[in-house]
């Protein structure tokens, strides 16, 4: 006998989490979660600096390999994406930040409001962001105390991150002490989304207060094969249980999609919905001819530039051996010390060549010479600084295709990262200006030598040339599904985040935004899946 809920949410990952759990607690519903990954559940996933025991090699990350990138002389890289409940909440590096109100005033004017006149605009996201937070600091117009995400100060702030934040501004830059704040400017430390050395992640904060709610099941290693649809109505969905069993459930309500800006897409596209002649290719019946989906990938490109320290500084060899025991003993016993980090303390937003226009780059401090999977052959692990800078407002778009028709093969990934000119431009100059950051005191002072860029050339050839040779994800894959407005041929979602063309279908994450928030993208993430439930339930 087939299951019937009265709704379906395809992927547990941040906005699923807060989707699902809203809908089941607030609306009443029967709530079906389907999420492709493992529990949340997992000590390295708990601590803030665990992840870096897992990010470049485990069963609670998925690996997406990109297609060969022309314009980065056909260089492949890795995107890595949860594959756990809680999605990226559960596995990311915990930073809270929001954007700025102009990214979404600019959202509201590309949807020009329709729909009923709902809005998009930063008067309209702010009480979610205030509603779900739960700041151990600031309590303000901007920010909340009373939600379920637990976002704080860090624990713990190592003398690099410190030494980082008094470099910057001896390049000028003013202290903020609150990047979603008035202004986003400046150089400071960052709020994370954990407390007392635990991880708030949306798994947390939203799934498990309703472990006792019998309106919601959720179901782990359940990937998602296809969105059922008769006529023109999304009716349920077939997927793969853990003994990969396929089974069908059915939905009176609404399916939503959330699976993540990368396999969102995907499933649409296995369903029929998607371009016409890519779906013919793999054999695929389209039901609507959807060119956009896929399409408008964004993601913000990241290139780290690294320095030794002569002297053990930071956090290299901190999660080994004695280190290791003693970080352990010392939280156990007093609740202090590094595990209570995310190990990215501190960070900065500029503008290299308008310090007075809006910031064009962010910049990141992990206090150790750090580097990826893709970096693994070039540089060792030591005692130093990585800098990473990340221009916030990319031009370049991608795109996701299908590489079959079977839902167990990968999707192909395109990201694109830098192939405008712009870009490129933007990234250079927040290169130069954090390389600076190197040469002031007190930073200057613990600094060996710099090691990546890997020669002392500054030209706009080489620096070029390193762009492209380390530019990677920031993690924050959106806008293959995008929201736009009536008349937009390229606009798969309507201002309602419904999907243009059948009913009872959502996307609620961050596929479905028309362009990307200036800075990371989790809190929005959730944010999605808390308007999406508001959305559900008023319609």
């Amino acid at each position: 006998m087939t299951e019937t809920f009265d709704h379906i949410v395809v992927g547990g990952g941040s906005s699923g989490c807060v989707a699902a759990a809203r809908l089941a607690s607030e609306g009443g519903a029967r709530v079906l979660l389907l999420e492709a990954g493992y529990s949340h559940r997992h000590p390295l996933l708990d601590m803030p600096p665990g992840i870096f025991k897992l990010i470049n090699g485990s069963k609670y990350m998925r690996y997406h390999r990109t297609t060969p990138q022309p314009h980065l002389d056909g260089r492949v890289h890795d995107i890595p994406q949860g594959n756990v409940l809680g999605g990226g909440s559960s596995v990311n590096a915990q930073v809270y930040i929001r954007g700025r109100p102009s990214d979404y005033d600019q959202w509201d004017e590309i949807l020009r409001g329709n729909n009923d006149g709902l809005g998009w605009a930063w008067r309209d996201m702010l009480p979610h962001f205030r509603g779900m937070e739960s700041n151990n600091r600031l309590h303000n117009d901007r920010h909340g105390t009373d939600g379920p995400m637990l976002v704080s100060d860090p624990g713990h702030i190592d003398d690099v991150s410190r030494w980082f934040v008094q470099a910057v501004q001896a390049l000028g830059e003013p202290f903020n002490p609150d990047f979603n704040g008035v202004t986003q400017r400046g150089v400071g430390f960052y709020q994370f989304m954990n407390r007392g050395g635990k991880r708030s992640s949306a798994a947390y904060a939203y799934i498990a207060p309703q472990k006792n709610n019998p309106n919601l099941t959720v179901k782990l290693q359940s990937p998602v094969q296809k969105i059922l649809i008769e006529g023109e109505r999304a009716v349920g969905v077939e997927y793969k249980d853990r003994d990969g069993s396929t089974q069908t459930v059915h939905a009176d309500g609404e399916v939503i999609v959330s699976a993540g800006a990368i396999v969102t897409p995907q499933v649409l596209m296995l369903s029929g919905i998607g371009p016409a002649d890519h779906l013919a290719e793999h054999g695929i019946p389209c039901i609507v001819d959807h060119p956009g989906v896929g399409q408008n990938f964004i993601d913000h490109p990241e290139v780290p530039m690294t320095a030794t320290a002569n002297g053990p500084y930071g956090y290299f060899k901190q999660g080994e051996g004695w280190r290791m025991l003693w970080n352990g003993l010392q939280f156990k016993l007093f609740g202090t010390g590094r595990i209570n980090t995310a190990g990215v303390e501190a960070g900065a937003f500029v503008n290299p060549d308008d310090p007075e226009a809006p910031p064009a780059i962010q910049a990141f401090c992990v206090p150790m010479v750090y580097r990826d999977r893709d970096a693994r052959d070039i540089i060792d692990e030591d005692y130093g600084i990585t800098i990473t800078t990340v221009v916030i407002k990319p031009k370049s778009r991608g795109e996701i295709r299908l590489g079959s028709a079977d839902p167990a093969d990968m999707p192909l990934v395109s990201p694109n990262l830098l192939s405008d000119p712009d870009d490129m431009r933007t990234m250079i100059a927040g290169q130069r200006f954090f390389l600076r950051a190197f040469e002031q005191p007190p930073l200057a002072k613990r600094i060996d030598r710099v090691i990546n860029p890997l020669t002392a050339d500054r030209s706009d050839e080489a620096m070029a040339a390193h762009c492209k040779r380390f530019v990677k994800t920031n993690y924050h894959p959106a806008g293959s599904a995008k929201m736009g407005a009536d008349g937009d041929p390229m606009a798969v979602l309507d201002a309602r985040m419904r999907v243009r063309g059948i009913d009872k279908l959502r996307v609620c994450d961050m596929s479905a935004v028309p362009n990307i928030n200036a800075g990371n993208t989790n809190a929005l993430a959730m944010v999605l899946g808390d308007r999406c439930a508001d959305l559900v339930m008023a319609d």
